[in-house]
């Protein structure tokens, strides 16, 4: 019997569309690899939708909502968009930006007042431009979002108080809390709440019924929804729960269907107006989302992750690059359990959107990369074999800089000082409080809203006992006396409060 990514090989040369675009589609080739990547990287179910010359093409759901469960992914599955809400913020400026409300280049403050930065070249410059292509000079600090207990207008506070790690507009850094700014910077210009403008504006205008900017409607008993998988401490596939946010965060909290994205790829792909008719941008503004805005150094993971690729930037809301000579604007997402890909080939009108059910896994570029060679006539290439390889490497240096840890480790060593010397709470200006507690001989680690063990290491340095987290590293710092005055975890420095009078 033939291995079954033989028999898609010769299923792609034997039924490529794009040496007749003409022709209906023949929906059996595309099936056959979409079956193949689901069980080629484990992933328990995705929908696919494809558009071209304004009409959808394909529209399919493969696979089971729930690991274990008879229900199947449907076309009408709801996923989290994750990232790719991001092109919806700046769809939204580029509306404004038309009304005369906004300019791309208008200093951040203009809008948000209470918005800081802590570099002064970037304080006094930073225009929306600069959040939404990530040139700020600041990195992500995803940790200041993700599962954080504070409010989106917080976030926002906290990531200017940051130090930079790059020079303003000087490299492409990607960051959410950015984007969250720029949604913010939105609601003061139109005068609606976030929820409002993208649910009147943009979702009711391009009959998006299912798209929501929060999880509440998404989370309600009997709803079609896929359930988000990763795996357990043995290493077994399993279900997890929904990421809940508290409120929407407009730059990864957008969820829907494959269906509702099929109307969000033709509108991309065409020249800012409803399938009816209503123009909701003007054409400028729409492709000024799409221009490339800072250069990404293709070196590292990026120049792995596209070979045939000359030219990779950063627009606003996407990524922008030449594929095999061809335009492409792409975006991913990922978020607890779930991962989504849309990629959109503008010369060719065509576009296409995944979303599946499994964490961090590389189905969906790949089976991205596959489609579009596929439907544009291009040459075959194994793209689940080739991130393969990409995933592996990324484990091997991942044990590898476990067993140098392991191996720097100073056996038969003890902290310097008692373990109750080292209670107390722990300041940043941007990270805000650790609070180091002793509790049945045990210190006990808590930030933001995690909460874990610590276990010895070597001399004043513990290991965080979170998976999540990936175990990292705290180190106590002393001062002259021998007592402890600061730790350092997470990469950020934090000092020692006085202790409170009694």
């Amino acid at each position: 019997m033939l291995p079954r990514s033989l028999i898609v090989a010769l299923l792609w040369f034997a039924c490529c569309p794009g040496l007749a675009r003409a022709q209906a589609i023949d929906p059996k080739p595309i099936d056959a690899l979409i079956q193949d990547a689901l069980k080629y990287w484990e992933v328990p179910g995705c929908s696919v939708v494809i558009v071209r010359d304004g009409k959808v093409i394909y529209l399919q759901g493969f696979g089971v909502r729930r690991l274990g469960g008879m229900e199947a992914v449907t076309p009408d599955s709801i996923f989290p968009y994750s990232s790719c809400s991001k092109a919806f913020i700046a769809l939204a400026i580029g509306m404004l930006v038309d009304e005369g409300k906004m300019r791309w280049d208008d200093p951040v403050r203009k809008h948000l007042p209470h918005f800081r930065l802590a570099d002064p070249l970037a304080d006094a410059n930073c225009t929306l431009r600069d959040l939404l292509c990530h040139r700020t000079g600041v990195a992500g600090h995803d940790l200041l979002s993700y599962r954080a207990p504070w409010s989106c207008e917080d976030q926002v506070r906290r990531i200017g108080l940051v130090q930079p790690s790059k020079g303003f507009r000087a490299a492409f850094q990607y960051s959410s809390i950015m984007y969250l700014a720029a949604a913010q910077a939105v609601e003061k210009a139109s005068g609606q709440s976030w929820n409002d403008f993208v649910e009147q504006r943009i979702f009711k205008p391009l009959d998006m019924k299912s798209a929501t900017n929060t999880t509440t409607a998404i989370l309600k008993p009997g709803v079609d929804r896929a359930e988000p998988h990763d795996r357990d401490a043995q290493g077994k596939l399993a279900p997890i729960p929904w990421y809940e946010f508290p409120e929407s965060h407009p730059a990864v909290s957008v969820h829907g269907s494959a269906r509702d994205l099929g109307k969000w790829l033709i509108f991309q792909l065409g020249d800012g107006r409803t399938p009816r008719g209503t123009r909701l941008v003007s054409a400028e503004n729409l492709a000024e989302t799409q221009a490339p805005q800072i250069p990404i150094r293709l070196e590292g993971s990026w120049r792995y992750m596209h070979p045939f690729t000359v030219q990779l930037s950063y627009g606003l809301g996407w990524v922008v690059q030449d594929y095999h000579g061809r335009a492409l604007a792409s975006h991913a997402g990922v978020i607890d359990g779930m991962r989504a890909h849309i990629a959109l080939a503008p010369d060719d009108r065509l576009g296409l959107a995944i979303l599946s059910n499994r964490h961090m896994t590389r189905l969906n570029l790949a089976l991205s990369n596959q489609l579009l060679d596929h439907l544009l006539g291009l040459r075959y290439h194994a793209w689940n074999e080739h991130y393969r390889k990409m995933v592996d490497n990324d484990e091997a240096n991942e044990k590898a800089a476990l067993k140098e840890r392991l191996e720097g480790r100073k056996l038969n060593t003890r902290p310097s000082r008692p373990l109750e010397s080292y209670v107390g709470e722990y300041n940043d200006p941007a990270y805000g409080t650790v609070r180091i507690s002793l509790e049945s001989g045990q210190l006990v680690w808590q930030w933001s809203t995690f909460r874990a063990n610590l276990l010895h290491f070597h001399f004043d340095t513990f290991t965080v006992q979170n998976d999540l987290l990936k175990q990292p590293l705290l180190g106590f710092t002393l001062n002259a006396d021998g007592e402890p005055n600061g730790l350092k975890v997470l990469e950020v420095d934090f000092k020692k409060q006085p202790a409170a009078k009694k």
